[in-house]
């Protein structure tokens, strides 16, 4: 099992350099292609609320701009990718509908790489983040300072339920290429009961060897996760994101904020 094709939406702004320095790391950790795919703002969104009050001039001078800005948010993201020595890789500027053309390169894509900003709904890729996260439910990597992928410590916060049990089977492929793995679990702070030693199990049955910390704490799980992989030096910690439905500004439920707003480590999300 191994990733073949690394993601990086792209924005064509200032935060774009180190989206694709992040997923060029991954990429060449695993050989795969890197997809630097311009995500820009799309006219078809813009266009609803231009459609009544605007005099035809008007309406025509900000769609211009608009275009003006997209041509030009386009230029800086390919630089942004070209500004990486990596043979494998490939731009991809989305067309209208442009969250339509996101999710179908996410769709055949084994990774998404994100920065923080998007991650805790700044700029411009916000969306794009809950999109990925939410509603295509694909893996996604939320790259931050001293990501390492080779050599590197991976933990993994497990509580038994579907979004932890997905992200940790998607997450084997960076298991088999961390220095040391373990997995964190807090029962005392959730209202399942769960196992450990089984997903210890099922990675030794893949050729991983993890090591197994049990936390006491019954409160919020999330600042004992993050307490946890901090003392084990982790440099990604795997787990799953919850979401609640759209009617927030952000969807994201309690405890994937306090991961999402943390400094370090890098995440590895999957809903």
């Amino acid at each position: 099992m191994s990733w073949a094709r690394i993601m990086a939406p792209l924005s064509g702004g200032q935060g774009d350099a180190a989206a694709v320095a992040a997923a060029t790391l991954v990429a060449e950790a695993f050989g795969a292609e890197l997809a630097g795919v311009y995500t820009p703002a799309d006219v078809a969104d813009v266009m609803p609320w231009m459609g009544e009050g605007f005099l035809g001039g008007v309406q025509t001078t900000a769609l211009e701009s608009l275009k003006e800005a997209t041509a030009a948010g386009e230029v800086s993201a390919l630089k942004a990718l070209d500004g990486v020595v990596y043979d494998k890789k490939q731009f991809v500027a989305l067309q209208t509908p442009v969250w339509a053309g996101l999710s179908a390169e996410s769709r055949l894509s084994d990774v998404i790489v994100f920065t923080s900003d998007p991650a805790r709904g700044r700029g411009p890729l916000a969306e794009a983040f809950q999109q990925m996260v939410a509603d295509e439910q694909r893996p996604v990597l939320v790259a931050r300072d001293g990501l390492k992928i080779d050599g590197g410590v991976v933990a993994v916060a497990w509580d038994g339920g579907k979004e932890a049990s997905r992200a940790a089977r998607l997450a084997t492929p960076l298991l088999e290429k961390a220095s040391k793995v373990v997995i964190i679990a807090a029962p005392k702070a959730s209202s399942r009961t769960f196992d450990p030693a089984k997903l210890q199990a099922y990675y030794a049955a893949r050729g991983v060897a993890a090591e197994v910390r049990l936390l006491d704490d019954s409160g919020d799980a999330a600042p004992a996760i993050m307490g946890a992989a901090a003392s084990a030096g982790a440099d990604i910690l795997v787990a799953g994101a919850f979401g609640h439905p759209r009617l927030q500004e952000f969807i994201f439920g309690g405890t994937t904020r306090t991961l999402l707003g943390a400094d370090s480590p890098s995440l590895f999300l999957s809903h």
